[in-house]
């Protein structure tokens, strides 16, 4: 269930038209048949699309983790009463807006349905304190409320809004918000998994069982390497500051716990069962703990 595929191909275009809008003037000083130039152009135009591409939409974990019959675990979503004390700082509130998106499709691929009204509400706060004015209005709420009883409608909904945000905040030159939103939706997600997995009771079952009922969660962890490297050097591209900065340091460990676990060579010489153990998470675990908490605190 790839919702993504839908919206972020458009989303691409206009980050690449924003970032070289910035370059315009410089642009006009070179030659315009320069083939050197063009070719490098449409190279990182490429690169953009298939950054903005790879990282997962607000939903796409939340229905993953749904699919492997995980049960819902309220207490993992972020608290919708904090978003009052986001609101003072942009930066807080866009990567809030993010997190808050994600628990709206956590809700959603579980039909808390009224749950993910009252979230949306939330979301459309730090929204109209972000100036974003046409992404989340009435007529959003009105569309979810005809919706609530078709998940897949409510899910397509919900990323078209975020990805009309991004593309709001990318043609407005905001590309740094725009960055944190993503950013926040993707370790929110990635928050989620890991917990789901942390907390499953140790003293039901045996190691061995215990680890294979955890893998179809263990494979939603492991999947979300490539979209955490595209992340990192999406944000890489954003000015050097607070909070990037932190989040370029903790996405680098995770990059490195990833990294660690040489999953491809593993499956490829079949010791795929090497992985597939929550203890095996631990670090990456720890380090999205860590990053979370820095975003919703």
């Amino acid at each position: 269930m790839n919702y993504k595929k839908l919206g972020l191909l458009s989303f691409a275009i206009i980050l690449t038209i924003g970032l070289y809008s910035c370059g315009s003037e410089k642009k006009e000083d070179q030659s315009a048949n320069s083939e050197e130039f063009d070719q490098a152009e449409s190279d990182l135009k490429e690169q953009i699309q298939e950054v903005v591409y790879e990282i997962p939409s607000p939903s796409e974990i939340p229905f993953l983790l749904e699919a492997t019959g995980a049960e819902y675990n309220g207490s993992l979503i972020n608290d919708n009463a904090k978003a009052t004390s986001y609101m003072s700082i942009n930066d807080k509130a866009a990567l809030n807006l993010g997190v808050y998106a994600t628990d709206i499709g956590y809700l959603v691929s579980y039909d808390k349905v009224q749950e993910s009204l009252t979230y949306l509400s939330t979301a459309k706060k730090l929204a109209d304190d972000l100036g974003i004015t046409g992404s989340f209005d009435v007529s959003l709420v009105k569309r979810f409320e005809e919706n609530l009883s078709r998940k897949d409608s409510l899910a397509f909904l919900l990323n078209s809004t975020i990805q009309d945000t991004e593309a709001y905040l990318k043609d407005d030159n905001r590309n740094r918000l725009a960055g944190l939103v993503v950013a926040g939706s993707f370790i929110e997600g990635l928050y989620i998994s890991t917990q789901l997995i942390k907390s499953y009771p140790k003293d039901i079952l045996p190691e061995d069982s215990r680890n294979l009922v955890l893998t179809p969660l263990i494979r939603v962890v492991l999947e979300q390497q490539k979209a955490c490297t595209d992340l990192t050097a999406m944000l890489e591209g954003l000015d050097s500051s607070n909070p990037v900065d932190q989040l370029l340091a903790n996405l680098n460990l995770l990059n490195k716990s990833y990294a660690a676990l040489n999953i491809e060579e593993q499956i490829k010489n079949n010791r795929a069962d090497l992985i597939l153990s929550d203890k095996t998470l631990a670090d990456i675990t720890s380090t999205v703990e860590e990053m979370r908490k820095g975003l919703v605190e």
